[in-house]
């Protein structure tokens, strides 16, 4: 494990002794913040800090990042706005390379590579666009607004769309 005074800043890892010898490796633990990790519904707190267990190891074609990259998010349920937060694991194997493949491959400078980009990616693609409170949710009520978890209201479904009027003779 490597000290992150010693040998990084943020998420800005330096890895010159890795890039002068073919083959070498180490590992990299890392809590760092991240901002801006926000998706339609659900965010990464600014000062939350998103955890890197990582394996770094030179190969010919540029050095290999393999691990884990982990982070709590907190969002408003999709369906009673209700506060909802979990967290995502997820595992990462990605190249660094001296001339990056847009989209595919991540830069590796002279002697540092930067882990925002791999952390961002990974993170985004991670956090729900809807969360939920728990997968049986009813939601708020349209017309008056009650969260139907706690309270059945009297609102009834008489006002629907017309255009729906085909699809309802359908029920069963």
């Amino acid at each position: 494990m490597m000290s992150p005074s010693s040998t990084s800043t943020g998420l800005r890892i330096l890895v010159a002794d890795l890039v002068k010898r073919p083959g070498s490796a180490r590992s990299v633990v890392l809590d760092e913040p991240v901002d801006g990790l926000v998706v339609a519904g659900s965010r990464v707190a600014a000062d939350d800090p998103v955890h890197l267990e990582l394996d770094l190891e030179r190969i010919l074609e540029g050095l290999v990042v393999r691990g884990t990259v982990e982070a709590r998010w907190a969002g408003a349920c999709a369906r009673c706005v209700q506060p909802v937060a979990g967290s995502v694991v997820v595992a990462v194997d990605e190249l660094f390379e001296r001339d990056p493949v847009e989209g595919e491959t991540y830069q590796l400078a002279h002697d540092t590579i930067d882990l925002e980009p791999l952390v961002r990616d990974t993170i985004l693609l991670e956090l729900p666009q809807a969360p939920l409170c728990r997968p049986d949710c009813a939601g708020l009520c349209p017309t008056c607004g009650v969260d139907r978890n706690d309270t059945e209201c009297e609102c009834t479904d008489d006002d629907l769309d017309p255009r729906w009027a085909a699809l309802r003779s359908l029920e069963l």
